[in-house]
């Protein structure tokens, strides 16, 4: 094969940001959101925005817009239509028939407050029993409502992280066999990622650190289901005083109107090289031009989680 033929089924650089419609972006959000961005087009490559309303009660109305909007203010700009969880779900259930034909997947009537009493694996989850592995309780039985679950078995997933470097997971031991369609008839978030991220062709994702406890599932999913395993890797979340991960749960203020004071801040957290002076950049547009030309991932904190710059920290009443 020539070198130039074996280029050409090299599958160009294709990054995404897939926001949950739960509130406005926070600073968290924007260092996940600067970091996938820049990566993808340092790398010459594309950038897809994906709206993760999988969980439909959650999402709120305006919130869509909301994002979408700060997202262009600040110079964003994404490759192809924005897509959204809540229109792919005959994707999801395509996935979840070929699990049910190989009977990797299994019902659960098992309720989330009996899970509560399991015990806590490595990670911090509550490590399911498989109770219903083998058919539902008859003291279960009368439960309408059901949950499917993979059969993880015994399974040991390792990859590299881009930033983190090399990661293990016992997936029996640390999570057991997880929920892929919930008991309200919700697709899980692991399911639809994998399904998602393997239709949009996401050849790299890059996300908040807190999520890498979950790329184990996704890449059990995605060598069950046959899918491609994309390139990983996860920057460190922003913490407050407090230290609990900045978001909305724990009153993480809107990014603000201004964008470039906040782009810096978020530039300054992932370690990356600024200009000073007459070299600083001056608006957005310039800001933007600065971070692509000299984005360097190996100046990444190889770290899980770092204290937000004082003026996004929120205290315990929610103020900033």
């Amino acid at each position: 094969m020539t070198t130039a033929s074996a280029a050409s089924r090299v599958p160009r650089y294709r990054g995404r940001f897939a926001p949950s419609p739960t509130g406005p972006l926070h600073f968290g959000s924007l260092i996940a959101a600067v970091a996938s961005y820049c990566d993808a087009r340092a790398a010459g490559g594309e950038w897809l925005v994906r709206i993760e309303d999988v969980d439909s009660p959650r999402a709120h109305p305006d919130a869509e817009h909301e994002i979408l909007s700060a997202l262009e203010r600040y110079g964003f700009a994404w490759d192809g239509p924005v897509v959204r969880q809540s229109e792919r779900v005959p994707h999801y259930s395509a996935a979840l028939d070929v699990l049910r034909s190989r009977d990797d997947v299994y019902p659960c009537a098992c309720t989330r407050r009996e899970q509560e009493s399991a015990p806590v694996g490595a990670g911090g989850e509550h490590v399911y029993r498989g109770t219903c592995r083998d058919g539902i309780p008859a003291d279960r039985t009368d439960r309408a409502a059901r949950a499917w679950r993979l059969r993880v078995g015994q399974v040991r997933i390792d990859w590299c992280d881009r930033l983190q470097g090399p990661q293990t997971q016992d997936l029996a031991r640390e999570v057991g066999d997880f929920v892929v369609r919930r008991a309200d008839g919700l697709f899980a978030y692991q399911l639809a990622v994998v399904v998602d991220d393997d239709l949009q062709g996401v050849t790299d994702v890059v996300r908040g650190a807190d999520l890498i406890a979950s790329t184990a599932r996704q890449i059990l999913l995605q060598q069950r289901l046959g899918r491609t395993i994309p390139s990983y890797l996860h920057v460190p979340i922003a913490i407050g005083r407090d230290g609990a991960k900045l978001s909305k749960q724990t009153h993480a203020a809107p990014i603000p109107a201004a964008p470039l004071p906040a782009l810096v801040a978020a530039w300054r957290f992932l370690d990356q090289p600024i200009g000073s002076g007459s070299g600083a950049p001056a608006t957005p547009a310039e800001f933007w031009k600065w971070a692509i030309s000299v984005w360097n991932p190996g100046r990444l904190p190889p770290v899980m989680m770092l204290p937000a710059p004082p003026a996004f920290r929120p205290d315990a009443s929610g103020s900033v």
